[in-house]
This record gives C-alpha cells, structure tokens and sequence, in this order.
C-alpha cells in the first residue's frame, strides 16, 4: 500500500491560514496511516493475501496455475492452442512465457501482502489471542507462496520484510537451502499458533492441519526423512480428525467441499461479474474457467489438455478385489468402456486428439449437460474448491519418509489406507526398501493425477528424464536434464532488478 504524505510550505507572512485548516485527512483514501486500525482491516488484508491463491489468470491455483503445475508431467498434454502453454507442456518455453512470469510475479505479491500484515497488525486494535493466530495464518500464506516458489525456479529472492525506501526494491537471490530454512520457520511457527479447525463461514483458512501438512511435505521435498516422518505422523492422532473420504470422487466435486480429507483447499466459488477477460471491472468473474478448458468441444469446452495414455495404462495394472477396474480410474479419468458416458454422452460421441485414449474426469462438471455457464450464471465458471492439501497425500508422504529413512515395515499402515479405499488387496508384507518405493510411487501417480504432483515427484526422485523417455507425452524429446528441472528466472525480473540472475542452463 502506497503511503501518500503531503507536505505543504507555508510562508510566515500567511499566519491567517491556522494548522487545523491545512492538516485534513481525505476521508475517502486509504493510506497506511489510515489503515490497520481494526480487526475489520486485518481480516480484509487476510483476504487479499488468499485471493492471490485463484486470482485470475496469475493463481497458482487459478486455471493458469493449474495448467502450469501438470503441464510438465510424463502423465499430462496441452495441445497448440496457447502457445506459452503449449511451450511449457513440451519444454521449449524460455524466460519471456508470459504466464510463467504471471507465476512468478504472484507469489511475490502473495508474500508482500503477508508481509503487510506481520509488518502492521501491532497498530490494530485486537486482543493478544487474535493477533496470534492472524500472524501465525500470514506466516502459512507467506510459507506456502515461498513453497510454490521453490519447488518452481530453485534459488530464489527471500524477501521476508517491506522495502522500506527503493534501494530495497531490488533484491539477488538466495540460495534453495535459505529458502527452504525460510518456509520450515514460517510453516512451525504458523502450526504452533493456528487452531485445528474453523467452522461455520471461516471454512477454508489456514489450520494447524494445513501448517503441520506443508512442514512435512517440505521436509519430504528437501530429503529431510526423519524430520518429515515425524512430522507427518503427528496428523494421524489427536486432536486431528483427518480421515479418507470413503467415495474418493467425493473430494473433486462442488458438493463435498471442505471434507474430513482436505487438510487446506482454495475455495472457489461462482461469484463476481458473469464474465472472464473483463479486466479489473465489475463484470469480472471471480471463479476459474479451468472444467471448461478441459472440456470437450462437444460440450462448449476448449480441451486445452488431455491425460496421456501412460496414466491410463498405469491405472489398469491393478484390478480390485471385486475384479473391477479401480475407483479413481472411474473418478479421474473416462475412456471406451462398457456404458461410458461423459456430460451425459455416449463417451464414443467425442472426438479424442489423435494418439490419446481417454478424458479428465477429476474436477470436471461431467455430469452436467456442459460446461457453459456456473452455478451462479456465469459464462464457463467452475466452483469447485482445489484440494491442495489431502489426508492421502499425508498417508503417501509419510510412507515414502519412512521407507526412505530405512524403516520399511513401518510404511504399510499408512500405504495400506489408501490402498484399502480403492478397493484393492493390502500390499504384500514382507517387502524391501526398493519394491516399497515403486509402489509408492505407482499410488502417488494415480492417486494424484491432474492434481499437480506429478512433475515435482519425479523430480525429488530423480526420474524426470527416465519416465518423461518411457511415456507417449507429446514434446519429451525436447526435455534437457537439469536445465528444465526449475523454471528460468522471467525475463521482466531480470530486466528490472539489476541483481537477478538467471538459472543454470538457460
């Protein structure tokens, strides 16, 4: 927030004009010496800095975001329609991608408004509990766009206060190592004064669950086992309730919203204005358009993406116990089987891309008639909340810290959990590090899919090149081992802060 001062001169010969003439405050501008007065401005501030998670077009969580978090995966396509789109999904993109710069720029304005409210909540009035607890959801916030970060573009600027004159602006960057020392000290100190859980209209704030959640998953990433095993753990007992939802279609639809499986979600709902692409004015709408990006053309979508058929195949390599295929192929994916439908079409009335098999399901509005308008009316909106963080995500993390940190046996509780919703046989006791990692990571894949893990797991694994060669995603030859690992820093960035570098290889 911009503070305007206004200075005025006054000559000793003008004493008719007394000071309490001249020193008016415009009631109608806020400044941040009118601001930050009350728990009413502390909360606007609040939500502000979680707009950020789907605002339009910029949102790690908006249609955008989620097209950049999967694009990049061996289980994942967009075709040639939005050419930065297209570059990102088949590794040709360079350091001008307009949208990865859209990314890039988020986060950041994420982190100065967290910022804000560290800065400036002493000058509220509020009681002590209050302030806590609103710090300590400024420090999730601040925690998970520095995550988002990087996980994306490694190395980068760790800015954790205000610039307080321009020569603050500009800002070099600090090693992964920093950053992620960063994000373990925002996320411990956000779960130490967060509460379990809100209810009523506070539904989808940041919780105790969602810190403890992203410390865990930052230890994982970071190859932290123990610290990540011993974290995690901690969600599975009291007083956390986390559970799996028992129809695991349950967590990608509109209906379910905020269930006992979701650790933290963006809440997504069909509000504003009855249009996207209506700039900042009141005709904005406020909801994403990603179900209909994905949609078919059939049904008025763009079909910007498709699952490869390598998801496909990976999905049908365990049956049931029943001898069906399993649920979450059901729930993620629609391909030719028997009475398949989609928007309630025969599945054989759509034209598939050339090569490819099959449809997203998973966060689509496909058992509507199509994707045309939203719930509230709105042209191509979608309210269906992202599940950022699941209790499935925790139980895999979990098992994969364990069998990482050479405890094996104690891997298969948590492993078995997700196993057992889907209907299938628990996993065979008995075996070694090696088979118990491969099986973790078939789950993660299905588990997952369309969910933006899948790149950022293969990653931390080390088989980014290995699976992207064994896949029939379209753009894998272009793939360059360490050089497309992380994002390159945007161009804009390095032309406006002369201490930017750029990332290796680029």
């Amino acid at each position: 927030m911009k503070k305007i001062f206004f200075y005025i001169t006054l000559i000793a010969g003008i004493a008719s004009c007394s000071k309490d003439t001249l020193d008016k405050v415009n009631p109608n501008v806020l400044t941040s010496d009118t601001y930050w007065k009350n728990e009413t401005d502390v909360l606007q501030a609040m939500a502000a800095t979680y707009y950020l998670l789907p605002a339009y077009n910029s949102g790690y969580w908006s249609t955008r975001g989620v097209e950049v978090t999967n694009a990049r995966g061996d289980d994942f396509f967009i075709r040639n329609d939005v050419t930065d789109l297209y570059k990102i999904s088949t590794f040709i993109n360079t350091a001008d991608n307009a949208i990865v710069t859209n990314i890039f720029n988020n986060q950041y304005q994420g982190i100065f408004k967290a910022n804000q409210v560290l800065a400036n909540i002493d000058r509220a009035a509020l009681t002590d509990d209050k302030k806590k607890v609103y710090l300590a959801e400024a420090k999730f916030l601040r925690g998970l766009f520095f995550f988002n970060l990087v996980i994306n573009f490694g190395d980068v600027p760790l800015r954790i206060s205000i610039p307080s004159s321009s020569s603050d602006y500009n800002l070099a960057k600090s090693p992964e190592a920093d950053v992620w020392a960063q994000i373990y000290k925002d996320f411990t100190e956000a779960a130490a004064d967060l509460p379990v859980a809100w209810s009523g209209e506070w539904l989808g704030r940041a919780t105790k669950g969602a810190a403890l959640g992203y410390l865990g998953k930052a230890y994982l990433y970071s190859k932290d086992y123990a610290n990540a095993a011993t974290t995690l753990h901690q969600l599975t007992a009291s007083p956390f309730a986390y559970a799996l939802r028992k129809n695991y279609e349950d967590n990608f639809t509109d209906a379910f919203e905020n269930n006992e499986e979701s650790l933290f979600e963006v809440q997504i709902q069909d509000a504003g204005g009855p249009y996207f692409w209506a700039g900042n004015s009141s005709q904005l709408a406020l909801g994403t358009f990603t179900a209909q990006e994905f949609a078919p053309s059939e049904v008025a979508g763009w079909f910007e993406a498709a699952p490869t058929d390598k998801l496909l195949h990976e999905f049908e390599k365990e049956k049931t116990q029943s001898g069906d295929y399993d649920p979450r192929m059901y729930a993620t994916l629609v391909w030719d089987y028997p009475g398949a439908t989609y928007y309630n079409k025969p599945f054989k009335s759509f034209a598939l891309w050339s090569g490819f098999h099959s449809m997203f399901r998973k966060y689509q509005n496909w058992k509507k008639d199509n994707e045309l308008t939203g719930s509230n009316g709105s042209s191509f909106v979608t309210s269906i909340n992202e599940r950022v963080l699941r209790y499935a995500d925790v139980l895999l993390m979990l098992a994969e810290a364990l069998t990482m940190d050479g405890k094996v046996g104690e891997a298969y509780p948590y492993l078995n959990q997700v196993r057992n919703r889907a209907n299938l046989a628990p996993f065979p006791a008995g075996t070694d590090k090696d088979k118990m990692m491969a099986e973790i990571r078939h789950q993660r894949m299905i588990e997952f899919a369309r969910e933006g893990t899948r790149f950022y797991d293969l990653k931390r694994w080390g088989l980014l090149q290995q699976e992207l060669t064994n896949s029939d995603k379209v753009g894998r030859e272009f793939f360059i081992p360490k050089k497309y690992d992380y994002f390159p820093v945007p161009q804009a960035e390095i032309n406006t802060n002369h201490l930017a570098e750029q990332n290796p290889n680029w």
